[in-house]
């Protein structure tokens, strides 16, 4: 740019794609980077010009009135509306190049039907109507297929009963305004979903946390919060739990729904990971919504985790008046989810591409699964000394060891030696090359113990899972924690 007088005129874009032999978008969107840094200005019909030189930096901005702004709450018992998205944030960044990602929330992209989401998104860009306003509630035969899903073989749910959202998330915070009053207690399990607090959290909920175990949530402790506390939700993962990968058992299901409703209450069933089963598991439980006949479960699904970050397709399910809220909330907030994003999705969940896509991450998955339990054991067995249970349905280890190891899902949950300090623990594993997540912003409350998340789907394959646990042996190494 220097070579430019300011307000002398660039060369045309005809003659800068001859020029530099590049295409006109290149140009183009060149072009558009330096109007953004104020280096050219454009004028219709007359072309690009070098801006004229800035006479005086810009006064940084006094916004120091809005830290009483954001803070100030109106009543004494109000719950503070500031959020802590640092446990989403770390698994949704992208690592720095030669760090191995053990915190990612999503498939590596080898593991993503990238092809077949390429050619679901090119037929659905050409159906009729594709590209004219869907109906709020969401394409009546994408609604249909997520209902078959739900309802299980016996159709226990109807295409009315669904409706469509951008992606678990979005359905999550509907579904947590539309139950709850802003101040109101949430039940949540303990350890939990980091993005299911921070959404509980600004919407003015107060979690209360419900411990676990090796079959799920604690249904004696569940029946006490809800008469201690007056919640009217309980929110829960009943598959594949994030971060245990807990499976909740037969009995504790039946006792979930016969609590709920003696208390009058709801239950969220986030069913994230279904999709995510692994080769070995054996057969899944149906989903609770399934057996309810009373309007207590409120159901979310996501097309998300098994495909791609970018289909951020979803699905609302429920029964009773409940859904005419849920719909409300969704259309003031959203509209409607994108019609070709809805036909694509239907289009990819309809082709032969898609059980086979099923099949291929249910056996990279597993073979992921594998390597990293049996290097945790190998390289770190006093991470492992100490698991979730022995007496579990599902998630025994294969070894005998204390390594809970879910037939479901993509992550394990370490617990580590008393006295470590997470936060020091995770900047050294980071140091050493490896991004691993700590546990405490999946507690609602003081954590009983110190944690790690360890994912095995966003690695490039078992080679760089074993390597990641070599790196962060290296980090307990250099804190002085115990390995074993």
């Amino acid at each position: 740019m220097n070579r430019y007088s300011p307000g002398e005129k660039l060369p045309s874009s005809r003659a800068l794609v001859e020029r530099h032999r590049v295409s006109p978008v290149t140009v183009s969107r060149a072009l558009a980077e330096l109007v953004a840094e104020g280096l050219v200005v454009t004028r219709p019909g007359a072309g690009a010009f070098r801006a004229e030189p800035r006479t005086e930096a810009p006064r940084p901005a006094d916004t120091s009135w809005q830290e009483i702004a954001l803070s100030a709450e109106p009543g004494g018992d109000q719950v503070p509306r500031s959020v802590d998205a640092s446990g989403v944030v770390a698994t949704l960044a992208r690592p720095a190049p030669g760090v191995i990602e053990l915190n990612g929330g999503y498939l590596h992209p080898d593991l993503q039907p990238e092809r077949a989401l390429a050619a679901a998104l090119a037929r659905a860009g050409r159906r009729p109507g594709a590209w004219s306003r869907p109906p709020v509630d969401g394409v009546p035969e994408l609604r249909a297929w997520f209902a078959r899903e739900i309802g299980g073989p016996g159709g226990a749910l109807a295409a009315s009963d669904v409706l469509i959202t951008a992606g678990g998330q979005n359905a999550l915070t509907a579904a947590l305004r539309a139950l709850a009053a802003p101040g109101a207690p949430v039940l949540v399990e303990s350890p939990t979903y980091p993005g299911m607090l921070a959404v509980a959290r600004a919407s003015g909920l107060r979690p209360v946390p419900v411990p676990m175990d090796a079959d799920g949530v604690r249904t004696d402790l569940l029946a006490e919060a809800f008469r201690a506390s007056g919640a009217r939700l309980f929110v829960c993962q009943p598959l594949f739990q994030n971060p245990t990968g807990a499976v909740l058992a037969g009995e504790r299901r039946r006792e979930v729904l016969r609590v709920a409703r003696e208390a009058g209450a709801f239950v969220i069933e986030d069913d994230f990971a279904r999709l995510l089963v692994h080769d070995d598991a054996p057969a899944l439980p149906p989903t609770l919504m399934s057996e309810d006949r009373n309007g207590t479960v409120v159901h979310i699904r996501s097309l998300t985790k098994a495909t791609s970050p970018n289909l951020r397709v979803g699905t609302l399910a429920a029964r009773g008046p409940v859904l005419d809220r849920l719909r409300a909330i969704q259309v003031v907030d959203n509209f409607f989810v994108p019609g070709p994003l809805q036909e694509a999705a239907l289009e990819l969940v309809g082709s032969p591409a898609w059980p086979r896509h099923l099949r291929l991450i249910a056996g990279e998955l597993t073979a992921r699964r594998t390597a990293l339990a049996a290097a945790l054991r190998a390289q770190l067995p006093a991470l492992v000394e100490r698991g979730l249970g022995h007496g579990a349905t599902y998630g025994r280890d294969p070894e005998g060891g204390g390594l809970y190891v879910p037939p479901g899902g993509y992550q394990l949950w370490v617990r580590l030696p008393d006295g470590t300090d997470e936060a020091a623990l995770t900047g050294a594993a980071l140091r050493a090359g490896v991004a691993v997540a700590a546990g405490r912003p999946y507690f609602a409350a003081e954590p009983p113990a110190a944690h790690l998340r360890l994912s095995f789907a966003a690695a490039t394959g078992t080679g760089e899972l074993v390597e990641g646990v070599r790196r962060l042996r290296t980090a307990c190494t250099e804190l002085g924690v115990a390995v074993g």
